[in-house]
This record gives C-alpha cells, sequence and structure tokens, in this order.
C-alpha cells in the first residue's frame, strides 16, 4: 500500500489542497490509506485539521510517501527517483516555461500524473475545480472593471463599491457583495456610454456556468448572439449572451455547413474564427473556453488595435478565466494573480503593464481563481479526487507500463512513467531542453 503524501504549494496566494481533511478521515477509515502532509503555513486548511484525522505532519522530501499530490507546479528539486507526482504539471501543451521541470521529473527518474488528463471516454475531465474558476472570475472581472471605469471617470459606476473576492470569508459573503451589486445598478443605474450594457460568454461548460451563476445574481436578461443589434437601451439590466462554436467559428469554404465534430477534427484546416464581428457589441467578454493552437483564436491583436479606435466601441475588460497566454485571447499576454489580478494591454506598444489604466483593454488574467475561495474550491476538487485515490495507493509503480495495473482514466493521465515519456506524449521530446 503506498503512502499517499500532500505537498505543500510555493505559489504566492495558493491556499488550496488536493484532499481535504473530512475526506482523509473517510479514506483513512475505510481503505487504511496513510497521509502524510507536508508542514505550510499558507495552506486554506491547518495542519491540526490534518492531525486531528489522523494524518502525520512530516515534510515529504526524502520521506516514505512515495505518491505525492499536489496543486500547481512542484519545485525542480523536489523530484526523487521512483516516486509518483500527481498535479497541474502544464506540460501537455510544451509549454516552455515548464520543461525544464518536466526534463528533472525524467532525469531522476520520476512518474508524471496530470489532473488535466484524466478524462472519460468523450474527453471531459473527471478531476477539476468545477465551476469556482468562474464564480471567482466572474466576481473579479466585474470588480476589476469599477476600478477601469473610475480611471476613465465615467459614472454612475455600481461596480466600484466591490470587495475583492479574496476578502471575502466564504462564497456566502461574495453572494452577498453580488446582492449589494444588482442593488447599485437597480439604484444608480449603469454608464449611458455603455448601454445596453452586454457580458459576453464564450464557451458554455463548467467554467461558464460558474460565471454565469455570479451574473444571474444581478438583474439581467439572455439575448442571443443573433439578437446583439437589437437590443434597447437599459440603464437598469445587464444583458448576458452566450456564444457556442457555431458562434466564434466558420467553414473557410461558405458553401460548407458547420459540423461541430469535423470542428473538433480539423481545426484551423477547415475553420476560421467568426466571433470579432460580435465584439462592437460587448462591454465585457468572460473567455471561458479551452484552446490550442489547433483552433482560431477568439480575438487577434490585429482586430483590437483597429476596433479600440472605434469612436462607438464599449468593450472595457476580458475576463480571460482561460488563461491562456498569447492563446484565444492573443493580447493575454501574461498572467497575473489575486494580488494584482488585471493588466491593461497597451495598443501601441504591444505589451501589458499591471493595473487598469492605459491606451487598450483591461484583461483579469489570474491563473489560479479558484484560490481565491480555496475552502470551497478544494472541497469539491477533493470530491472529485476521491474515488481516485485508493487505486493510487494500490498500484504498483515499479512494474514495466504495460503490467500497470490502473484504471484507463489515471493510466492514460500518465504523461511520464519511471523516467520516460509514455508514447502518446513522446512528442515533448523535441521541446525539452537538452
Amino acid at each position: 500500500m503506498n503512502t499517499i503524501g500532500l505537498t505543500k504549494e510555493e505559489k504566492a496566494f495558493e491556499t488550496r489542497v488536493p484532499v481535504i481533511p473530512k475526506h482523509i478521515m473517510e479514506l483513512q477509515s475505510g481503505h487504511k490509506i496513510s497521509f502524510m502532509i507536508e508542514p505550510s503555513d499558507q495552506r486554506a486548511f491547518g495542519a491540526d485539521e490534518y492531525e486531528t484525522v489522523g494524518a502525520e505532519i512530516h515534510p515529504l522530501k526524502g520521506s516514505k510517501a512515495n505518491v505525492i499530490l499536489g496543486i500547481k507546479e512542484m519545485p525542480i528539486d523536489f523530484f526523487e527517483q521512483g516516486k509518483v507526482y500527481i498535479f497541474f504539471s502544464h506540460t501537455i501543451k510544451a509549454q516552455k516555461y515548464n520543461m525544464p521541470m518536466l526534463k528533472r521529473i525524467i532525469d531522476v527518474g520520476a512518474t508524471l500524473i496530470d489532473y488535466e488528463r484524466v478524462v472519460d471516454t468523450n474527453g471531459r475531465r473527471l478531476i477539476f475545480f468545477g465551476n469556482w474558476a468562474g464564480l471567482a472570475g466572474m466576481a473579479e472581472t466585474l470588480r476589476v472593471l469599477g476600478a477601469r471605469l473610475e480611471a476613465e471617470g465615467i459614472s454612475p459606476n455600481p461596480f466600484a463599491a466591490m470587495k475583492p473576492t479574496m476578502q471575502c470569508k466564504d462564497f456566502a459573503e461574495l453572494k452577498t457583495e453580488f446582492f449589494a451589486l444588482g442593488k447599485r445598478i437597480e439604484d444608480q443605474g449603469l454608464p449611458d456610454s455603455l448601454t445596453p450594457f452586454v457580458v459576453g460568454f464564450s464557451g458554455y461548460g463548467n467554467v461558464s456556468r460558474g460565471a454565469q451563476e455570479m451574473l444571474d445574481l444581478l438583474p439581467h436578461e439572455t439575448v442571443s448572439p443573433e439578437n446583439l443589434s437589437e437590443l434597447k437601451r437599459n440603464r437598469n439590466i445587464l444583458y448576458k449572451c452566450i456564444f457556442m462554436e457555431h458562434h466564434m467559428v466558420k467553414p473557410k469554404l461558405d458553401s460548407t455547413p458547420f459540423d461541430l465534430q469535423d470542428y473538433y477534427s480539423h481545426g484551423t484546416s477547415k475553420y476560421k474564427g467568426d466571433f470579432e464581428k460580435y465584439v462592437p457589441y460587448l462591454t465585457v467578454l468572460m473567455n471561458c473556453i479551452y484552446w490550442t493552437p489547433k483552433y482560431p483564436r477568439l480575438i487577434t491583436i490585429d482586430f483590437i488595435k483597429s476596433h479600440w479606435d472605434d469612436e462607438d466601441r464599449k468593450l472595457r475588460i476580458v475576463g480571460d478565466i482561460s488563461c491562456d497566454v498569447k492563446g484565444s485571447i492573443e493580447f493575454t499576454v501574461r498572467c497575473t494573480d489575486a494580488g494584482n489580478p488585471s493588466f491593461t494591454y497597451l495598443i501601441k506598444e504591444n505589451r501589458g503593464v499591471l493595473g487598469v489604466e492605459g491606451n487598450g483593454p483591461v484583461v483579469m488574467a489570474v491563473d489560479n481563481l479558484p484560490c481565491e475561495l480555496p475552502r470551497e474550491s478544494s472541497t469539491s476538487f477533493s470530491e472529485t479526487l476521491l474515488r481516485f485515490i485508493p487505486l493510487l495507493a494500490m498500484a504498483d509503480f515499479t512494474v514495466p507500463f504495460e503490467e500497470l495495473q490502473l484504471s484507463r482514466e489515471l493510466k492514460d493521465a500518465i504523461i511520464v512513467y519511471q523516467g520516460h515519456l509514455v508514447e502518446n506524449y513522446k512528442h515533448l521530446e523535441q521541446h525539452i531542453p537538452t
């Protein structure tokens, strides 16, 4: 039986945990699994909460813990031969900044499993923070919008009084903030220059649903993309507009009908972006889609540069919850954190500067949004991970890969096994530094 370790997180503001104390108690009593918790002073659940349920508090480097769970990337000197590390590695797209870490995992002879690749037969993720990124992302985007409007001297500005999400004690308090915002929208109204005030959502998955859940607490009406040009000004409501794939792209051949599976299979070889025609109607864009270079961008730098000179422009902020640097939103040129959640993309200088001032759109690009509601998001994540932990505890990771007895979902999520890239990820070899 493997001992499961929970590593401490190194990134600022990252207080989430992969397994909460309540679930450790259930796993220990039901499966006799031993847990070792690395000491940390920035965890949403304290050491005393883990000790109370019988977990051992102990440094993990050099310990008996041989299956180690984390959230974000682990320090490059942390990996040891023969051990199994499970976290969001941000390596599967050959992200350059994490290739040295991937090389280290290979060099020491360790195993890497990525939560993001634990999927069902339809490719849907099974271990995730659910809608918490969307919930926090919507809140932070509207709060930052308030700061931007204040910097521009635009009023009325009902968003200006919003509390930072991290300062809310829990989700209940965050909802109270939104109820208060809704009352201010009804009483003060929205600025005339930004009405009709449209909040657009790219995508309709877990992240988008979380963001929509927050917006739904405010006075709003839902409209279709096809009806955006017909909206009337209303200073006391927001308009919610959800964009699906057939709104965001179209076949390169005009005579070809849109086919969702065909689009997923062929991407830019047969389809091109078609979203930018909707941007003039949006004040806020919440970007919630999964993106890879196989697919067209949502908004390009060339478009935003030309659009920014439009006298009737409404767009003020992009809540880029997906946070793919230079990805679907090409001018998301950097990520941010909860301490400085936004940057302004300076149109003329092609760079992003922290804050909300400057000639260009504001981008909220916090790359670990669920950490702003750490206890609730950790509980949700732990619930999705729970059923996989006994499998990890019982597996023999010393046998050849072909003989490894592990569920299909977990085995397919292995990127490196005993220091070797598995077949599905051999393509990463060309990106690993020598």
